[in-house]
Parts: structure tokens; sequence; C-alpha cells
């Protein structure tokens, strides 16, 4: 099965640090030539064009990316040609609310992956999710929509993360751990093979 290739220009929702460091992860993808091994099969973002950022308290540029407004002008862009939405939000439930109203706009939702990240050609990983650098997924895991795997988090073979989860840095979860939609899972936690958390 083809996927359609996704849009090229993306808008952040979020203007903070996570912002910074998603930017900075698409700008990597955007350079490096490893993103289209995995990328067919995980949506993985390459190649896009970042249009700004939308923010309702922040003003400053993040990065060099202009913050063009506030989320209430998610629907206008989608009418000048903006096709994907990275929803840069650390809350959880905030950032799993966002995502499904773009995806309701019709946006296309990219995986953002830095390249650093080694990812098992068998994980899948949901619409909207991001991989911070020298993260580690392994084999069979599954990834839900709107998670976050940050900096060097491992998540090894058979692990399932429910929708909206966030790995912190450095948290490293044993072979078919199950995480519940929501959770966090704090700096540098360790959970032993098969731990079902919930949120």
């Amino acid at each position: 099965m083809t996927q359609a290739p996704l849009p090229s220009r993306v808008v952040l929702i979020g203007a903070g640090g996570h912002a910074a460091a998603l930017i900075e992860s698409i700008r990597a993808a955007n350079g490096a030539a490893n993103g289209a091994a995995n990328g067919a099969a995980n949506g993985l973002a390459g190649g896009m064009e970042i249009a700004g950022c939308l923010d309702r308290s922040a003003r400053a540029p993040v990065l060099g990316v202009p913050v063009l407004g506030d989320e209430t002008l998610l629907e206008r862009l989608r009418g000048e040609g903006i096709g994907a939405v990275v929803v840069a939000i650390g809350h959880n439930a905030t950032r799993l609310r966002w995502l499904r109203h773009a995806r309701d706009l019709g946006f296309a939702l990219p995986v953002v992956a830095h390249p650093s990240a080694i990812l098992s050609p068998s994980a899948r990983i949901g619409a909207g999710s991001v991989v911070l650098p020298r993260v580690v997924l392994g084999a069979r895991a599954v990834v839900g929509e709107g998670a976050i795997l940050n900096s060097g988090a491992i998540v090894e073979h058979d692990g399932v993360l429910g929708d909206g989860v966030h790995v912190a840095c450095g948290a490293a979860l044993g072979g078919g751990v199950r995480v519940g939609e929501g959770a966090l899972i704090g700096l540098n936690a360790a959970l032993r093979p098969l731990v079902r958390a919930v949120s």
C-alpha cells in the first residue's frame, strides 16, 4: 500500500521549549537521508517547510520561526495551503485535544523523528507523535497518536504506548511494557519488562 505524500508546509501549535525542540528535529530530518527508510510506514516528516507557530501567549520568533498569531488562525491557514500540523505542547490532554481538532479541520499529522533516533522497521508510530534525539524504539513496538518520546528514551521490543503518552528524557521501558493513554513516564524512570502503567 502506498501512502500519499505528506504536505510540504506545516504549522506548529505552541511556541515554547517543546516547539524549539521540534523545530530543530524537523530541520535535522529535512537534512538527513535516513528519514525515507521508515518514513513510508510511519508518516515521518521530512522535506517540510515550517510556515510558523501558533500560540496565544507568545510573540517572539522561535529559532527564527515566526509566531503567526493564536490557534484561532488554524482554519484560515488550512484555506491558505498549509496542509500539516505538528502540536508542540507538552501537556498530554491539551496536546491530544489540539491534535484531534487539527485532524477534524483536514490537516495531516506527520510524525516528527530526529534522524539520530533508532527506529525498528517493525515498530509503528501513530500520527502526530514526536521522536526526539537518541530515542530507541524496539522491534514490534507500537506508539499511539500524539505521543512524545523525549530525548534518550528507550521503548524496547513489543512495548505499547497509548495515545498522548509522554516518555520523558532518559526513561527506559523494558520489553512488553504497556502504557495507557495520556500517561507520563518521568525523567530517567525505568519500567521492568511486561509492566502495565495506566494514566
